[in-house]
């Protein structure tokens, strides 16, 4: 989760929500992504998305069955599908999202039947660290 804050402190840097997402392949780094929607000029650039499009890239492949993601935020609805569509085996997420969250809240996507797959989750690694950069990062914005 170390690597997924950093990756959150660089998304902030530039201007973007501080969320960063790491993919972990039996204990190897293959991928990490920060949210860039606005940077990139596209609303899909969130972190998970990111670090599944290079986790994807690097491995040569769209199944990534035998990868853990590890996230700042709790994935929202697009994130969360992607991830089911990537099989993701394990998610783990730091914050949670009850505005735009789609695992604990919301839509709660994995527990829908029509989810094809359902990666085990565990939540609130890391919590205290992200919900400080999320609450210092909007804070600014409306000081």
């Amino acid at each position: 989760m170390h690597l997924a804050l950093a990756a959150a402190r660089t998304a902030a840097d530039a201007g973007e929500v501080p969320v960063g997402a790491v993919i972990v392949q039996r204990g190897r780094v293959i991928a990490t992504g920060a949210n860039a929607p606005r940077t990139r000029n596209d609303p899909t650039a969130h972190a998970e998305m990111m670090a599944i499009r290079a986790a994807a890239q690097a491995l040569g492949r769209d199944r990534l069955e035998d990868c853990d993601l590890w996230v700042t935020l709790e994935p929202c609805a697009m994130c969360a599908g992607a991830i089911a569509h990537a099989r993701i085996a394990r998610l783990y997420y730091a914050a949670d999202d009850p505005k735009g969250g789609a695992v604990a809240h919301g839509p709660r996507f994995f527990g829908q039947p029509t989810c094809h797959h359902r990666p085990d989750i565990y939540s609130g690694i890391g919590e205290v660290e992200a919900a400080a950069l999320l609450r210092d990062f909007f804070g600014q914005r409306r000081g």
